[in-house]
């Protein structure tokens, strides 16, 4: 999780960079609209979708002792994935402008050359990330999470690198060049675990190995889900270019400043819980699953909710420290405030999913995510074009925010029905607790902001953090909560062990 932290913090500071920049112009929202079919390219072929199915089956070898068949697999699938991004990115290298005109039909004609040159430079990154994907894969599964961590975190340095020293030269294509060396960085940097583990390569596809085969049938029905997803995300860039010039980069910030602590909380836990998921599933251990789930829910619960809180009431003064400077106006303040106030609506909800979605995987289960993903997304794109006329680019927050919290609710159903009783009585009793400390928490953020209103933006979001946090442990402890009594006691055994 101190890695995840770390390279949340140099991400938001890639973005603060960014922001002093190039604020919410046109030129950023070029980038942010380019930056979409490489994401695409590497989402469906070889991001999240492959990592979800091949560490099930890789931890199996694991467990049952085939280390050189585990490594025959890996092989195989490092191969097959560099085939097919390859292709993919030559064909979307080869029909940009046409790519092109169907993301960003409102933007200007100069806007839109501009978006295929940064998309042809970016088109190289795919095929590396889903390189990079398969050795986090890889090393997660050996419950090795340290390198894989931090590899995002050399990203973004290569990232604020270009910003700072390569955009004065080179205008917006200084972050596309920054990109392309991260996506390199982020791939060396996992090459010393991988020999640590003892890589051994195979020159093969493995297209007749077992395991390869059902790494592909896990994967196909992830991938069908992914693409649907990814039609959410594109539907809503064609949508924001048909709005203001900075509605594309505010969506943007916001959706950042959202996914920080989301990034920090849940994917730092889920990343760490699945391989545990895939071992208990492995060794058909279905109550330690069902225990460890339910203990992970509400520890992810207990740390997002209070988050969300944190986010709406703060929202002003936490843009206002961390982007407000250079080309970043007010005007762009108050801009991604208003997107920023529905997105965290529906924080809680996606640490949940990140969490659910890998225990049906852990389960070797594909589909049933995929299915309610689906179904949520075209619930997601109707209520964008329902809200969009009233509210502007927060009307897509605010359908992206709605849409998540009916896809846990879903999924949670389903997975109660597949592995029994989660706990409730403990989930529920954990859930009013956080609940009631958070209200404690945010009417207490009112009053600061109330009380300081002429106060300096970096005051207000600092002491509010610190206050928040304050307000949020003492009221958790006071309700008797469980995850705060268990941290609290892993914290004193900590203590007392270093000093024996």
């Amino acid at each position: 999780m101190a890695a995840y932290v770390a390279s949340r913090v140099l991400g938001l500071v890639r973005e603060m960079v960014i922001a002093r920049q190039f604020g919410t112009s046109a030129e950023l929202g070029a980038y942010l609209a380019a930056f979409r079919i490489p994401d695409l390219i590497f989402q469906l072929l070889a991001g999240g979708a492959l990592g979800s199915s091949f560490i099930p089956v890789f931890s199996v070898y694991l467990a049952t002792r085939q280390r050189e068949e585990a490594w025959r697999l890996a092989s195989a699938v490092y191969n097959l994935v560099g085939l097919v991004t390859t292709v993919g990115a030559l064909a979307a290298f080869l029909f940009t402008p046409q790519l092109v005109s169907l993301l960003v039909p409102g933007f200007s004609t100069e806007m839109q050359d501009l978006t295929e040159r940064l998309m042809r430079m970016m088109l190289l990154t795919p095929i590396i990330f889903g390189l990079s994907g398969i050795s986090m894969a890889v090393l997660n599964a050996y419950q090795h999470f340290l390198l894989p961590a931090l590899a995002p975190a050399v990203y973004n340095l290569a990232i604020i690198a270009g910003a700072l020293f390569l955009t004065p030269l080179l205008g917006i294509s200084g972050l596309a060049v920054g990109v392309v060396i991260g996506a390199a960085l982020h791939l060396l940097i996992q090459f010393p675990g991988l020999g640590q583990k003892g890589w051994s390569y195979f020159p093969t596809l493995g297209l007749h190995l077992p395991g390869v085969r059902e790494v592909i049938s896990l994967l196909l029905p992830r991938v069908l889900g992914l693409a649907v997803m990814q039609v959410n995300f594109l539907v809503n860039v064609v949508l924001a270019s048909n709005l203001a010039e900075d509605s594309l980069s505010a969506l943007n910030y916001a959706f950042l400043l959202m996914m920080l602590p989301q990034g920090v909380f849940a994917m730092a836990i889920a990343t760490a819980a699945f391989p545990s998921f895939s071992d208990l599933v492995a060794r058909q251990q279905l109550d330690g699953l069902r225990e460890t789930l339910s203990a992970t829910l509400r520890a992810t619960l207990f740390l997002t909710i209070p988050a969300g809180v944190g986010l709406f009431i703060l929202r002003y003064p936490l843009i206002q420290a961390l982007l407000e400077r250079g080309e970043f106006t007010s005007a762009s303040t108050r801009s991604v405030a208003w997107a920023l106030q529905f997105y965290s609506l529906g924080l809680p909800a996606y640490a949940v999913v990140e969490i659910v979605s890998r225990a049906f995987y852990a389960l070797h289960d594909t589909r049933t995510p995929v299915a309610v993903g689906a179904a949520t997304v075209a619930l997601n794109i109707a209520l964008s074009l329902a809200l969009i006329r009233p509210l502007q680019h927060g009307g897509l927050a605010l359908a992206n925010a709605l849409a998540v919290n009916v896809e846990m609710v879903s999924l949670l159903w389903f997975l109660r029905r597949r592995l029994g009783e989660l706990a409730e009585r403990h989930f529920l009793a954990s859930i009013c607790q956080i609940l009631l400390s958070a209200l404690l928490m945010g009417l207490g953020l009112v009053v600061l902001l109330q009380l300081g209103r002429e106060r300096n933006s970096w005051m207000l979001a600092i002491g509010g953090l610190i206050m928040g946090g304050c307000i949020y442990a003492i009221a958790s402890w006071a309700v008797g909560s469980m995850e705060m009594r268990a941290l609290g006691g892993s914290a004193w055994r900590r203590l007392y062990s270093r000093r024996r």
